[in-house]
């Protein structure tokens, strides 16, 4: 083969193939205003403060690592824990209502 018609075959593989649907992902930070209203523990809490004010987590998962960082799942969103206080709490993520297109 020559050179040209090499180079021609090697553009063609690379195009991409057409896609039929589309995904759209949403990141957490620009989801609805509803969802940032979501009342969440706050940094520093014991767990008993939390268990108190939110009930019992749906789920919860022991400490790993060192320092060692727990974790609770509540339906809207997860709390981890350092040691006996919250470290951080984030809101679930949800799927946008419609994600693909035909």
């Amino acid at each position: 083969m020559n050179k040209p018609l090499i180079l021609l075959f090697s553009a063609l593989l690379s195009l991409p193939l057409a896609a039929s649907a589309e995904r759209i992902i949403i990141p957490i930070g620009q989801q609805s205003a509803e969802n940032q209203a979501i009342a969440k523990p706050d940094r520093g809490i014991s767990k008993d403060r939390v268990r108190a004010k939110f009930g019992e987590p749906v789920s919860m998962k022991p400490a790993v690592g060192e320092p060692p960082i727990s974790s609770w799942e509540y339906p809207e969103f997860h709390v981890y824990f350092e040691y006996e206080h919250v470290l951080h709490s984030v809101l679930k993520r949800t799927e946008p209502e419609s994600t693909t297109t035909e």
